[in-house]
């Protein structure tokens, strides 16, 4: 048996535009973004399913603004990947100030380990533990989350090792639908639907 479920990604902030690592870092969306999530509108048949969301901020307003309106549960598993003492900096300043040290950390794929932070492969873990309750409660959901963790997500579906380019290009704007299965795989449906 397996059961549906998309995940979309919050709307901008301000930390977004200016291409700096999140993280857990509880930044709010900016007005930009609270429009964009105002204008979203889910479609069928997601429009209809549970609501989840990150507990970050972010996360849960855009849940909170889409429409329609509907009851949002926070599930802690939807929380972004922890880029530890690296958050609040872009790849290009880390690139510069770590050096050699942070390419070869890219290098490591589903082995990135931040300093003080999480890799890839926690991310997927946590994550794939989400589906598997997904399974066994039997009820498609809408989750709203954020890029590393969808990247992770991506990862446990198609067996990327994030070395090199994703398997599929991941539209940040859009809605992308998958399948938890009892046996705990994960499958893609459909990506990039538009909201």
């Amino acid at each position: 048996m397996s059961v549906p479920f998309a995940v979309l990604r919050h709307a901008s902030t301000d930390w977004n535009v200016a291409r700096r690592l999140q993280g857990l870092t509880d930044t709010p969306l900016n007005a930009a973004g609270e429009a964009d999530a105002r204008g979203w509108r889910l479609p069928p048949p997601a429009d209809d399913w549970k609501r989840l969301s990150s507990p970050l901020q972010r996360a849960l307003r855009t849940a909170e603004l889409l429409q329609p309106s509907a009851p949002v549960i926070v599930e802690s598993a939807l929380r972004e990947m922890s880029f530890g003492t690296w958050e609040g900096h872009t790849i290009a300043e880390l690139r510069e100030r770590v050096g050699d040290a942070f390419i070869a950390a890219e290098s490591r794929g589903l082995d990135f380990q931040p300093p003080g932070g999480e890799s890839p492969r926690a991310t997927m873990a946590r994550i794939g533990r989400w589906t598997v309750s997904i399974a066994a409660a039997g009820q498609p959901v809408v989750a709203v989350s954020h890029k590393a963790t969808i990247r992770a997500l991506l990862a446990l579906a198609t067996g990327w090792d994030m070395v090199g380019r994703p398997p599929h290009k991941l539209d940040w704007r859009c809605l992308h639908f998958f399948s938890a299965h009892a046996d705990g795989r994960v499958t893609v449906d459909r990506l990039n639907v538009p909201l």
